[in-house]
């Protein structure tokens, strides 16, 4: 599986931004997608993930401001972001596995892309 991610840039506080994040190769047809997140001196953190059927999961640093959707037909991910905080400055990484979980071994990773929140 290929992820290839795209959408980051620079925004002032309180602008929005729009990642998306299209997958492809050998794709589990029962997949979890999402958005992970990783600021400079900390941990990679959950932002937010979608299932094929459609369940989400947000952090509860970005509920109500983020929205993560997907279209199965195309194998895309997005993330909506919205009243984007200094905070929110981050290198994000598209995620997928199957569903549910099959161990590390399945989990697939895009390549990044950074979010540059300005105050």
């Amino acid at each position: 599986v290929q992820l290839q991610a795209s959408g980051g840039g620079l925004v002032q506080a309180g602008g929005s931004l729009r990642l998306s994040c299209v997958a492809s190769g050998s794709i589990f047809s029962i997949n979890i997608m999402g958005w992970y997140r990783q600021a400079p001196g900390k941990q990679r953190e959950l932002v937010a993930t979608i299932t094929t059927g459609g369940s989400t999961n947000y952090a509860d640093s970005v509920k109500g401001r983020f929205t993560i959707s997907r279209d199965n037909a195309e194998n895309t991910v997005y993330l909506q972001m919205g009243s984007l905080k200094p905070e929110d400055t981050a290198v994000y990484f598209c995620y997928q596995a199957p569903y549910p979980p099959a161990g590390s071994r399945y989990d697939y990773w895009g390549q990044g892309t950074q979010v540059t929140v300005s105050s």
